[in-house]
């Protein structure tokens, strides 16, 4: 078994559609960032990727190619996803928690977990999602942007059906 840790900040600016966990959501502002700043999927990203070794997002999806300006991070998640696949690495939970002042997330989260889940190959009930605000403090709390951390643990699931792969396993 491996743990990861990921956390991801970004400012909310005027003019972008707010989206976290993959949900649009009503509001006056949105992240800034180069792809759509979807906070709580980039820090799910950052502690897949941690727990397999597999460095972060900006490594695999960087801010400086222009293939990932806009970007659906949906899409950048079902990457992850295959990456920890090809690594034998499957998802056992994640828990996140979303620290924004404002807007209220609770109406949203269940469709948040839901997409995680479903991105990732696995069932909602194994994806945890929570909100805080920072009861005003610094500039979360003063609404200036909103934040995310992610814990998620893997399991190691070897496929030792190929022999090429695995010689040991078929081993006289």
């Amino acid at each position: 078994m491996r743990i990861g840790q990921g956390f991801d900040v970004h400012a909310l600016v005027a003019g972008r559609k707010l989206v976290i966990g993959g949900v649009t959501i009503p509001f006056d502002k949105g992240l800034e960032g180069h792809s759509d700043a979807d906070v709580l999927i980039h820090a799910v990203c950052d502690a897949l990727l941690g727990a397999a070794g597999l460095g972060d997002i900006g490594r695999h999806f960087p801010d400086t190619d222009p293939r990932y300006q806009g970007a659906d991070s949906r899409a950048l998640l079902r990457e992850v996803a295959k990456m920890l696949q090809e690594e034998e690495w499957a998802v056992a939970n994640i828990d996140a928690t979303i620290i924004a002042q404002a807007p209220k997330m609770a109406a949203h989260i269940p469709a948040m977990a839901a997409n995680i889940a479903s991105d990732l190959g696995i069932s909602a009930g194994r994806v945890n999602v929570k909100a805080k605000t920072a009861e005003r403090l610094g500039a979360i709390g003063r609404g200036e942007g909103i934040a995310a951390e992610a814990i998620a643990l893997l399991v190691f699931l070897p496929d030792t059906s190929d022999p090429r792969r695995y010689p040991e396993a078929f081993a006289p």
